[in-house]
């Protein structure tokens, strides 16, 4: 996905680099498949402000996504590649043969006319954009979309670049690395996509202004140093201070705390876990 820099006309677009949407065929979308969204502003039904630093925000709709792949050894031809606001990555309108209409996460390389199809037996050919079980799928292949429990639907690797590489295989399972170098076991009748997500350049887009943020509905936010300590750990003292160690409202550490969760069902398939980064001497 090629990118673009602005010229600074007005000023606020200086430094800016976006999207070139090149790879867009399609402005507005299926009006079956879409729906309008109620935004809360982070407040819950009393109007009370529960989530800080949401509000405003550009109007927008919920594309209905195809997650599970499950209509089955039906062929389905790419009719148009969509902007999808609520996500990273880009969409893929297809139709089936037998006339329906599905929204579903597009792969890069994904075009228009591409005959596609989802299926769990092992005849299917490795094309980008087909969805099959893990079991069928080649080792060393790039993949995304995949599931963790089989018909659950697609969890790993669903945003813009990401992907997941087959590594082994092993009785009832397929071992995968994940982008961030963990390692681990999934069962091989759990669905994947083959190819990597679209929109890979996502992550070299630049904001030229603290408006584009407000667009999305991330509304500004304090630093707890320049507060008082009535409303944060790390507020006040005379003059500039560094606050001691980085923590949040409630005390949390920002540097050091494991936040991932002890789950039984998740953990004991991992065989290695995610890299840390050396530190820098």
């Amino acid at each position: 996905m090629p990118i673009k820099k602005f010229k600074p006309i007005p000023y606020s677009r200086r430094f800016r680099i976006g999207n070139s949407f090149k790879e867009i065929t399609c402005s507005k979308p299926n009006k079956k498949l879409s729906k309008g969204i109620k935004k809360n502003s982070g407040r819950n039904n009393y109007g009370k402000r529960t989530v800080r630093h949401h509000g405003g925000g550009h109007k927008k709709k919920y594309r209905i996504i195809d997650f599970k792949r499950n209509k089955f050894d039906i062929i389905s031809i790419v009719k148009s590649i969509e902007y999808d606001p609520n996500r990273s990555s880009f969409i893929a309108l297809i139709n089936f043969i037998d006339g329906e209409k599905r929204y579903i996460i597009s792969q890069n390389g994904l075009k228009i006319g591409d005959k596609i199809i989802s299926s769990k037996k092992n005849y299917i050919e490795n094309k980008i954009g087909n969805s099959m079980c893990l079991k069928n799928i080649p080792l060393g292949t790039i993949v995304s979309c995949v599931e963790i429990k089989p018909g659950l639907g697609a969890s790993i690797a669903r945003s813009a670049g990401s992907f997941v590489q087959v590594m082994a295989k092993e009785k009832n399972y397929v071992i995968i690395k994940l982008p961030s170098g963990e390692t681990r076991r999934i069962l091989n009748n759990c669905m994947a996509t083959i190819g990597s997500i679209s929109n890979n350049d996502h992550k070299l887009i630049k904001m030229s202004k603290a408006g584009q943020n407000r667009w999305k509905g991330i509304r500004p936010r304090t630093r707890g140093v320049a507060m008082n300590p009535v409303d944060h750990p790390m507020g006040g003292g005379e003059g500039k201070a560094t606050g001691g160690y980085p923590r949040s409202r409630k005390i949390i550490f920002s540097k050091g705390f494991k936040t991932r969760k002890k789950k039984k069902l998740s953990n004991k398939y991992i065989i290695e876990f995610r890299k840390k980064k050396k530190n820098k001497k």
